[in-house]
């Protein structure tokens, strides 16, 4: 069988794995920057350990060949860190080394893989009564030396649940009842064993660029530098990111769901009615103890910012309701009227305008503007229209009394340049909204937040934007890119860090987005994201009770029915 290897063509033998054959080529890399961690076949992702072409194939007919080779015609794209896909390859692989360690160090111990925080991974300890990071990280070292090589073994369905009952992670026993297929590939080394809803990298010895840090309760694990891969990131702490998400992780303890088992237990006994109904009494619980704090502060100007479908738009109104209570004139405003003409935006080294920088942002008119408003003066706002791409001048104009308060509500709304050098930060109050998800697959396994915040987005875009699954998950990449670039950085600049997220939600947003994922094809460029999609929505129970989601909800601003929407 001929492949192409990373546009290197080379003829498969048979039992020979992708490892083997990269190896050959001289593609392999001591630098790991440069060095293949997964391969993408047909859309899909493969572990190096695959093997093209196996013996029993030999003389069969085509159709008996190997799905993927021949959905691909031998076609092989190698995967590395720089690449999104490759670095949930690496970190399904850290997971199994760091729990591997732990359990040789302490057998009895329990991990709960919590949240990132920034270039870290906080996981979360229990039953090692003298547990230590230093100590962790020296036997974390051991296991890469030893470069032990990740296997997958596939076994019934019914094997793994009871397997996983026996040695008491009944967490993830419970989420296999609820997988539809019969059988289930499981990572195992020794007597250790643990599945982690992805491929992962060769062997241990792929865990490079990393550190752990000692933090409550548990430990951080410091990815590389997405940029710079063969360093290790800079990890700084984020107590307030950190605070707001161990607060949700709490109500989630609270309210028993924890885990997508827990949830779909929630939707087959009608619990999640009760569910819906306490995220959003705490929603508006948080929204009015935000606007005593803005009321309480004296502050004229709320900068609310967050990444792409947060939710920034209704919360901008829950605000205002809220100080609507204390007497309060709230006026929202948007950054996006602050836009630059597009056709005086210059393009990147790419030959694109980036539409995430901050650069096609005017901040000079709007630190004037904010400014000149602050001082009780009269500014004439603009417009910016979508279709022409241009700004208009429509002759609305603005000005504060004393019970005024301005919402303005952006991406880079937490940006220091886009605040005058001379202003009072009394009269400032900075809110960062993010949907930081606390529901875990099982206590290994966590969703992270982007992929609630993408299902989010590709329900909304469909839904209310005529916009294809295709086009929303094609543009999501660059979308991350500007995010972490432009607005992650200044998110512990805020006053309140603000969890848009909901427990229920993902058994809400199935309804409306699985069956268009189901019709992504490897032709597509986003089959791999459509799929990992899938497979975790997979798990999840469809909740039929948007009847019970109040019309001012977060979550109604992505499926439909907002009341602030309405005219």
């Amino acid at each position: 069988m001929k492949l192409i290897i990373d546009g290197n063509p080379i003829v498969a033998k048979p039992d020979q794995s992708l490892l083997d054959m990269i190896s050959e080529l001289g593609l392999c890399s001591e630098k790991f920057s440069a060095s293949p961690i997964a391969a993408k076949i047909a859309g899909r992702v493969f572990t190096l350990n695959y093997v093209p072409l196996r013996q029993k194939d030999i003389g069969a007919e085509r159709s008996s060949i190997r799905k993927a080779m021949g959905a691909s015609d031998g076609v092989v794209r190698l995967l590395r860190y720089c690449d999104p896909v490759g670095r949930d390859v690496y970190t399904r692989t850290a997971q199994f080394v760091l729990l591997y360690a732990l359990r040789r160090l302490w057998p009895n111990a329990k991990a709960k893989t919590n949240c990132t925080v920034g270039t870290g991974m906080y996981i979360k300890v229990s039953g090692a009564d003298d547990f230590s990071a230093a100590t962790l990280k020296r036997e974390v070292q051991k296991v890469v030396d030893e470069n032990i090589p990740l296997l997958r073994r596939r076994i019934p369905t019914t094997e793994a649940i009871a397997y996983y009952e026996s040695i008491g992670q009944h967490d993830k026993a419970r989420l296999l009842k609820y997988r539809q297929k019969s059988t289930v590939d499981i990572y195992v080394q020794g007597d250790f064993t643990d599945y982690f809803y992805g491929e992962m990298a060769p062997s241990t010895g792929y865990l490079r660029s990393w550190d752990i840090l000692s933090a409550p309760n548990g430990f951080v694990f410091v990815f590389p530098d997405v940029h710079y891969p063969d360093r290790v990131s800079v990890y700084r702490e984020m107590p307030n990111f950190f605070n707001v998400y161990t607060e949700g992780k709490t109500w989630g303890e609270l309210m028993n769901c924890e885990t997508v088992s827990d949830l779909n237990e929630l939707v087959e006994d009608g619990g999640i009615r009760e569910l819906i109904r306490v995220n959003e009494a705490l929603h508006e619980k948080r929204f009015s103890q935000i606007a005593d704090m803005i009321c309480s502060r004296g502050a004229k100007a709320v900068m609310l910012a967050g990444p792409s479908s947060s939710g920034k738009t209704t919360s901008a109104n829950r605000l205002a309701t809220q100080l609507r209570v204390h007497g309060k004139q709230p006026i929202l405003m948007s950054l996006d009227d602050y836009y630059i003409d597009r056709d005086k935006i210059a393009p990147g080294p790419d030959g694109k305008l980036d539409l995430e920088h901050i650069n096609t942002i005017d901040t000079e008119l709007f630190s004037t503007h904010l400014k000149a408003l602050l001082k009780g003066e009269t500014v004439e706002l603009p417009t910016f229209n979508f279709k022409t791409a241009k700004r208009e001048w429509n002759g609305h104009k603005l000005s504060l009394n004393d019970n005024t308060v301005i919402i303005i509500e952006g991406l880079h709304a937490l940006n220091p340049v886009l605040l005058p050098e001379d202003l009072d930060s009394s009269l400032v109050f900075k809110i960062y909204i993010s949907p930081l998800l606390p529901l875990n697959l099982d206590y290994h396994n966590r969703i992270p937040s982007s992929y609630l915040r993408l299902l989010r987005r590709t329900v909304r875009d469909y839904e209310t934007r005529g916009a294809s699954v295709q086009k929303t998950l094609s543009m999501w990449d660059s979308v991350r890119r500007g995010e972490e670039r432009w607005i992650f950085p200044f998110q512990e600049n805020a006053d309140v860090i603000f969890n848009s997220s909901t427990l229920y939600e993902l058994a809400v947003l199935k309804k409306h987005i699985f069956p268009l994922l189901l019709d992504i094809t490897p032709a597509d460029d986003c089959y791999d994201q459509a799929r990992y999609m899938v497979k975790f929505l997979n798990f999840v129970h469809v909740a039929d009770v948007d009847d019970e989601i109040p019309p001012t909800s977060i979550v109604r601003e992505f499926i439909g029915g907002n009341s602030f929407y309405r005219k």
